[in-house]
């Protein structure tokens, strides 16, 4: 038995080598699957969150109206309707306030609308809302929102400007001039204060 065991132990160390050699490629087999196996998923995740990212648009609002970023960049209404109807005493930079969160638009609806004159709505009166992205204009952000019951006028200013920075309504240039008793509302002075009815 011991002749035996010294003749397979003969053999093993003869044959150590090539074990070794076999082991070592196995190893090198099994450690490479791995590591391929956890790249493909991680570039798999990738692709997946990289999917749902271009998927779904940036949520923003304009005003109180939900917008969302599309790929041009642009704003638009989520909810907007197909159609509006007029209400009491509502005018059309009012209604593209409520709708798309910029009284801008208002020119979109007049011509959306082929309406000959624009400051000449009726109560019930249904107007078509085009499916267009928000006009924003620069330098009317939130920062030059006049909160105060006056305001010093500055060079460029004009009561349309000063409404919407302190109401969100440019046709209240009217109640503010006929408050600050102004005998013509086209011509305010730089340094002139002007009160605003709040």
């Amino acid at each position: 038995m011991e002749e035996k065991l010294k003749q397979f132990l003969k053999t093993i160390k003869l044959n150590e080598s090539l074990l070794s050699m076999i082991f070592g490629i196995v190893t090198v087999v099994l450690v490479g699957v791995l590591v391929f196996r956890i790249y493909q998923g991680r570039r798999a995740e990738i692709t997946e969150t990289a999917d749902t990212t271009e998927q779904s648009p940036v949520a923003e609002t304009m005003g109180e109206v939900p917008v969302e970023v599309k790929e041009d960049g642009k704003k638009y209404p989520t909810n907007l309707p197909e159609t509006y109807k007029v209400g009491a005493g509502e005018h059309l930079w009012m209604i593209a306030e409520k709708t798309y969160g910029s009284g801008y638009n208002w020119v979109e609806i007049a011509k959306e609308n082929n309406l000959a004159n624009p400051g000449i709505l009726y109560e019930g009166q249904e107007l078509k809302l085009p499916k267009v992205a928000v006009v924003e204009v620069p330098g009317m952000q939130a920062t030059n929102e006049i909160s105060g019951d006056t305001y010093t006028v500055v060079k460029g200013d004009n009561l349309w400007n000063i409404c919407v920075r302190a109401y969100g309504d440019g046709y209240k240039w009217s109640e503010v001039a006929e408050f600050n008793k102004l005998a013509n509302a086209s011509v305010i002075e730089v340094g002139q204060v002007i009160k605003l009815p709040r």
